[in-house]
């Protein structure tokens, strides 16, 4: 059958207009602070998100009529493309307070903002949705307060996914819902918790609520703002990266806050449905898990090795001077940075770019193990690895031993020959995109004399969601430089990567759109 364009425009439109609720209410807190509060700062502000409340809502609303006489059957392509264009037209919805903003604050260099185009725009919004957290701001004290609340809260949504709200607070998708959870979640083959895929969501919603206000109450009881805990709450959890601060965490000063964010960061990377089985008290369950196996000690490796880089010097040598800072806070700034980059969020506490090469290495290798399928974080994901791991390793053992026929398991669970291959057909394609996306990227920024360590870490922090590269894109630098053309290239590899590519570039197959 043909795709059902007039269904597709309904539901991208139904979700429109649960995201431009959403906006209604930040510009709320933004009108709040400048009625009630007196900040005139939040003027523009509130105009800005109001207006982006009128773009999306009208945008959502022509969507929904267009399409509301349409009664096809919702099928598996209808999800794939409603997936594809939640986010593409998401993120232009959530661009356009940024954009609004720009044109309408009352100060005489609007021309010079970061915002002064709608591209610019779209990247951040991107970005927040992809839980990226790559930014084109060079100085977040330039923003109002409500502004970067929104950006913030662009993170929490695109966290376990606005398809999957959107699965979870409208019922009337009955089967469809289980279709956009299996595309939208993140990971292979993603199951539901409960026996309805909306009971799933609401239930992966709940879970995600819950960690959040827990989050929020230990930030803020180690000392850091309202404010800040919720923005850096909404940005942790979505492992997303988006700080108040210019230099990111490092700019608060307390081991304590650091210690609650790497704790919560390493939450957010675990697969959410464990959390279920916590809920329910299935210990085992839980300690029988081979992915969190592997994730807990992937990250201990990483941890180990960019120590020795960092702190006692690897390959007989010191890399960086331990007197710098005392060894303890030097060795907390190694597990947040190792957490940070492993779960994709992309906060920082220390310039890793001034690090040993072996410590630089280290995290590059984390930027593509990411975390567990099922959780917010980004990369090819622990499981995958493992699976691609076992299937070598039985290759090796077939080159000796030919006659030896040994099923591949996860735990107690043996893999199928399409398990394995869908793994090692996802690394393949993510490799292939990272070479084409550096190669691409480097003609592009030839004009910008861009360097191979800038193109290639890059293109793997937004392929992988991650946020912050190497050199030109280091933890201390943003992506304000690039061309309008990188840009989208840059944006292009973000939705690719938070959607895990095929649901993406199977929208450029012709037979995607004949009928069968």
């Amino acid at each position: 059958m043909i795709v059902q364009l007039a269904l597709a425009g309904r539901l991208v439109g139904l979700l429109l207009l649960v995201l431009s609720a959403i906006l209604a209410l930040v510009a709320g807190y933004s009108g709040v602070a400048w009625l009630a509060g007196g900040v005139e700062a939040e003027r523009a502000a509130f105009w800005s998100l109001l207006g982006g409340v009128g773009v999306g809502a009208s945008a959502g609303l022509i969507l929904v009529l267009a399409g509301l006489r349409s009664r096809a059957r919702f099928g598996h392509r209808e999800a794939m493309l409603l997936v594809a264009l939640g986010w593409v037209l998401g993120a232009a919805v959530c661009a356009a307070p940024y954009r609004i903003w720009a044109a309408i604050r009352p100060t005489a260099s609007a021309a010079s903002h970061d915002f002064d185009t709608y591209i610019n725009c779209y990247f951040e919004a991107m970005s927040g949705l992809t839980t990226t957290g790559a930014t084109i701001v060079q100085q977040l004290g330039t923003l109002p307060r409500s502004l970067l609340l929104w950006r913030a809260t662009t993170h929490w949504l695109g966290g376990l996914g606005i398809v999957v709200l959107f699965v979870a607070v409208l019922p009337m998708l009955g089967v469809g819902g289980r279709k956009l959870f299996r595309i939208e979640a993140p990971g292979p083959n993603p199951e539901g918790v409960r026996p309805r895929i909306r009971d799933t969501a609401r239930v992966l919603w709940l879970i995600y609520m819950g960690l959040t206000v827990a989050e929020i109450v230990a930030l803020r009881v180690c000392g850091m703002g309202w404010f800040d805990s919720v923005c850096h709450t909404f940005a942790t959890l979505a492992t997303g990266g988006f700080s108040t601060m210019d230099n990111s965490v490092a700019g608060f000063a307390s081991s304590a806050i650091h210690i609650v964010i790497i704790f919560f960061m390493f939450l957010a990377g675990v697969n959410f449905s464990l959390y279920f089985s916590l809920l329910q008290r299935r210990w085992g369950a839980i300690l029988r898990n081979a992915e969190l196996r592997a994730y807990v000690l992937i990250m201990l490796g990483g941890v180990v090795l960019v120590s020795a880089s960092v702190v006692g010097g690897a390959m007989g040598r010191v890399e960086v001077d331990p007197g710098a800072q005392p060894i303890h806070l030097a060795i907390r700034d190694v597990v947040f940075q190792v957490v940070s980059v492993q779960t994709t969020t992309g906060f920082c506490t220390a310039d890793f770019d001034q690090w040993g090469p072996v410590a630089k290495a280290t995290l590059l290798a984390l930027m593509f193990v990411g975390g567990c399928a099922g959780s917010t974080g980004g990369g090819i994901k622990v499981i995958r690895i493992v699976i691609v791991v076992k299937v070598l390793l039985g290759e090796i053992e077939r080159a000796f031993r030919p006659a030896v026929v040994r099923t591949i398991r996860i735990g107690e669970t043996p893999l199928d020959t399409g398990q394995r291959i869908s793994a090692l057909s996802y690394v393949i394609g993510i490799v292939a995109l990272f070479g084409l996306g550096t190669a691409v990227l480097l003609m592009l920024e030839r004009g910008q004399q861009i360097d191979i360590t800038t193109a290639a870490t890059a293109v793997a922090a937004t392929l992988q969601n991650i946020g912050p590269g190497l050199a030109r894109v280091g933890a201390t630098q943003n992506y304000a430089w690039f061309s309008d053309p990188a840009k989208v290239l840059l944006c292009t590899l973000m939705v690719l990567g938070r959607l895990e590519v095929f649901a993406i570039v199977v929208l450029f197959s012709p037979r995607f759109w004949r009928s069968e």
